[in-house]
């Protein structure tokens, strides 16, 4: 059996880099008629909605009704539902993380990033002494969760290095993930094998379309490979699955919503073992001026952070300091589990500040013990390392 749980025999990851593996999650999402579910959202009545809020085991028509513009008018409704779910499934605890940015080095172009290779930006890649510098910082901030992010360099960001990394830190930090350009089994194996347990792979737009018009250079082109990323790391022993969508990419954030979700629910039925969680990053400013087709509205954030949670029990919803503070507070109460804080997205930017670019900017400049204090105040733990268990 694959190392974290799947349901079914191991299937050959590496077989057909081009394609979706059959029996995995990314190939549920490829069969999943996205096209049909968005339908049933645009005729979803009243009585849908109340269908869907009734339901002990919400399916996917029902999600699709909880998206729906009836469902907007009923947004009180849908948030007392999702409060309700993950207080019962999470307790009043909220996980704290920092992102750790290793390099701005890319040799991609991606229209939305400003580490994108197209962009004169000043670049940086952290030696070994200045990553150790980094984790101690926030170490020193109460961090015991880091998230490694890296842009996509196979040379200067190669897989030697990231193992290196993950070698390097993992007896200064209990709890490593890494959101760096997607790789094979072997090599996912081989950063678990250093200390790694969790991956990160957002897959920035689900609609094959969009994704080709944003990615324009780079083998983040190639979307099955990176949309059958997180299966390959929970076949290596990733413990902790992360995925996305950058919603203001493509026009229509239901019928991401839907895929984003497809995609979830794949992972926890596949992948048992492994918890899962879903980010819904909206774009921010960056170096290329990249501007939004369709930026998503507070409210409609609203909705469909509820409607995950409502559909999604079991998963964790992820926030980060791109929200500004004050949404942020009143979004935890609605299924948030997880919050980065006091973030950089700049290489070297805790110890060492620089002219190093920053991938996006941030909303919430709060530091992490003020936002740990926001979180007590309302009521909630703020938790500051992973209590599963032991590293593998």
């Amino acid at each position: 059996m694959p190392s974290s749980g799947a349901t079914t025999s191991p299937v050959r990851l590496e077989s057909r880099p081009d394609h979706v593996p059959p029996g995995t999650a990314a190939a549920d999402v490829v069969a999943t008629d996205v096209d049909g579910l968005r339908r049933l959202v645009d005729t979803a009545g009243a009585a849908d909605v109340d269908r869907a809020l009734r339901a002990a085991r919400p399916t996917s028509a029902d999600f699709a009704a909880l998206l729906s513009r009836a469902a907007a008018d009923r947004i009180e409704d849908l948030a007392r539902r999702a409060h309700e779910t993950t207080v019962r499934r999470f307790g009043r605890t909220v996980r704290l993380f920092a992102p750790l940015y290793l390099s701005n080095e890319c040799v991609s172009v991606c229209t939305y990033c400003g580490f994108s290779a197209d962009n004169e930006i000043a670049r940086r890649t952290l030696s070994p002494a200045e990553l150790l510098d980094e984790a101690r910082e926030l170490k020193r901030r109460g961090f015991r969760h880091l998230l490694l992010v890296a842009g996509e360099h196979a040379r200067l960001v190669s897989k030697d290095y990231l193992v290196e990394c993950v070698r390097t830190l993992a007896p200064e930090v209990p709890s490593l993930s890494v959101e760096v350009q997607v790789w094979d089994t072997a090599t996912y194996r081989r950063l678990v094998e250093a200390g790694c347990e969790g991956l990160v792979v957002y897959q920035e737009a689900y609609d094959r379309s969009t994704y080709a018009a944003v990615h324009l250079k780079g083998k983040k082109r190639n979307y099955d490979w990176r949309l059958s990323a997180p299966d390959r790391g929970a076949e290596a022993g990733m413990r902790h699955l992360g995925i996305g969508t950058l919603l203001g990419l493509h026009a229509d954030w239901r019928a991401e919503a839907i895929a984003v979700a497809t995609h979830a629910r794949a992972l926890v039925r596949r992948w048992w073992r492994c918890d899962v969680t879903v980010a819904l990053p909206r774009l921010r400013p960056a170096a290329g001026g990249f501007e939004p087709r369709d930026p998503v509205g507070d409210h409609e954030f609203v909705q469909l952070l509820c409607a995950l949670r409502i559909l999604l029990p079991d998963v964790g919803l992820s926030l980060s300091t791109r929200e500004p503070a004050a949404f942020r507070d009143a979004l935890v109460p609605l299924g948030v589990t997880q919050l980065s804080a006091g973030s950089h997205t700049e290489p070297g930017g805790y110890a060492s500040p620089s002219d190093a670019e920053a991938q996006f900017e941030i909303s919430d400049t709060r530091s992490p013990a003020e936002v740990a204090a926001m979180l007590r105040g309302a009521g909630y733990d703020p938790v500051w390392m992973d209590t599963i268990g032991p590293r593998r």
